[in-house]
């Protein structure tokens, strides 16, 4: 499902225009991102946490030429579901 299909079915089930689902989904994640963006953690319940987490630097050999790489530290977005929705895949 793409985010085109995603907001139609969201319009269809909500009652609202297309306009106005886009505008909501926009909005939320935006807010999301930005949220993301200041290190805060998202927890929507039922579904999971977002969360931003910085990777450490450390040293890469590469294999053909065994020359030693040092990789910078990163950020980067985590998401953990949670057991509510694991249970409903196992």
């Amino acid at each position: 499902m793409n985010n085109k299909e995603f907001t139609s079915e969201l319009s269809r089930r909500l009652g609202y225009t297309l306009k106005d689902t886009s505008e909501l989904v926009t909005s939320l994640l935006s807010d999301m991102t930005r949220q993301l963006e200041e290190g805060n953690m998202i927890s929507i319940q039922g579904f999971g946490t977002f969360e931003v987490k910085k990777k450490a630097e450390r040293i890469s050999v590469n294999p053909t030429t065994k020359q030693r790489m040092l990789v910078p530290p990163k950020l980067v977005l985590t998401y953990k579901p949670s057991t509510l929705l694991k249970d409903k895949f196992k």
